[in-house]
């Protein structure tokens, strides 16, 4: 069945084209048509760092539970994520990998799709750990790796680069195509150059828990910014970034900047208390902190990541992108994120405000 959006224009390849857009038997049929009555098609966003959404916590949670949290995030636009699982203990992260295996075979219509699973932690930093369990860090070791890769579809792991044998093991983890990303980490500009150098592509939520720099020392967040060969993906949710901040990294970025949300089972959801691995968090006043104080992840959505890059200085087709195409490029996905004739119609409608009119997974509109 074809089917009309009813909007204004739509961005293609990161171009504004007048016009309505078509969907038919599941792909994007045309774009440009007589223009429809209002509105915005773009991409359905891809999120690479979500922990969970709507009171679902990925680290502690069944198949059934994470599709609950699949369809409240693609009511908020997003169409494609993945699942992102801070440090726990080997059997609870061996476990939920399991999980996202069971999750990305089955697929769950009219939700957000799995990509996989990101691994954030346990080889980080212990000063720069944040909410993460000090009592399950541990050193880079292969060995200890090798079985939770084995359990499921990990496509990205975080590695503080200055941790003994982390070169090596960002090297081989680079080869078998996982998405290596320095973060949680006290590294030197050297020791910085040498992750990226080993492989590593991009960087885990740009200034916080790394390394922050000065006129002489740039560290892991000036190593980031200065490269040209480095995503930097950022939480543009005005906690974790102060609004100069975020400016800086859009500037600095430019077409490198990634949104993510880093949400936890906390966004999506009411005030109160929730989990976020082994970790209790109370939401509050738009944010999340652990019992220490100390934030823990995020309450934010992917069109509000994407209004706030916006009122940092992007342009609406950078924001666009940086939470379509460019999240999707660092994982190989040339089937996401894109909005041409041919390809799958996996779309977001935005009203005049950026706000999430409607979003169509495959063609079918979420409810």
């Amino acid at each position: 069945m074809r089917r009309l959006l009813g909007v204004a224009a739509a961005l293609v390849d990161s171009e504004l084209v007048p016009g309505d857009v078509a969907l038919e038997d599941g792909v994007v049929a045309a774009v440009g048509l007589p223009v429809g009555s209002g509105g915005l098609a773009v991409p359905g966003f891809v999120d690479l760092q979500v922990n969970g959404y709507a009171g679902v916590d990925f680290l502690t949670s069944d198949a059934e539970e994470w599709a609950v949290a699949a369809r409240a995030m693609a009511r908020d636009g997003v169409t494609a994520y993945v699942a992102n699982l801070i440090t726990s203990s080997f059997d609870l992260i061996t476990r939920s990998v399991q999980v996202g295996g069971e999750v990305v075979a089955e697929g769950e219509p009219g939700a957000a799709r799995c990509l996989g699973v990101h691994l954030e932690g346990p080889f980080l930093a212990p000063r720069r750990r944040g909410t993460h369990p000090l009592r399950h860090l541990r050193e880079p070791d292969r060995s200890l790796l090798e079985p939770v890769l084995a359990a499921g579809p990990v496509v990205g792991v975080t590695i503080a680069p200055e941790l003994p044998r982390a070169v090596g093991l960002i090297t081989w983890l680079s080869s078998t195509r996982v998405l290596v990303s320095l973060g949680h980490s006290d590294a030197t500009a050297e020791q910085a150059h040498d992750g990226f150098d080993a492989g590593a592509r991009a960087v885990t939520h740009v200034f916080n828990g790394m390394s922050q720099p000065t006129s002489r020392a740039p560290g892991l967040t000036g190593v980031a910014l200065a490269r040209d060969d480095v995503a930097v993906q950022m939480i543009c949710d005005g906690v974790h970034l102060a609004p100069e901040t975020a400016a800086l990294v859009v500037a600095a970025a430019g077409s490198r900047f990634v949104l993510v949300t880093d949400a936890l089972s906390a966004a999506g959801a009411p005030d109160g208390r929730y989990r976020l691995g082994d970790v209790e968090v109370t939401k509050a006043d738009g944010r999340a902190r652990n019992d220490d104080g100390r934030l823990a992840g995020s309450v934010l959505s992917m069109p509000g990541a994407v209004r706030n890059a916006i009122a940092a200085g992007a342009t609406i087709e950078q924001a666009v992108a940086a939470a379509t195409t460019r999240p999707a490029a660092l994982l190989g996905r040339s089937d996401l994120g894109r909005l041409r004739p041919g390809d799958r119609a996996d779309v977001a409608v935005l009203d005049d405000s950026l706000e999430v009119a409607a979003t169509y997974v495959a063609g079918v509109p979420v409810q």
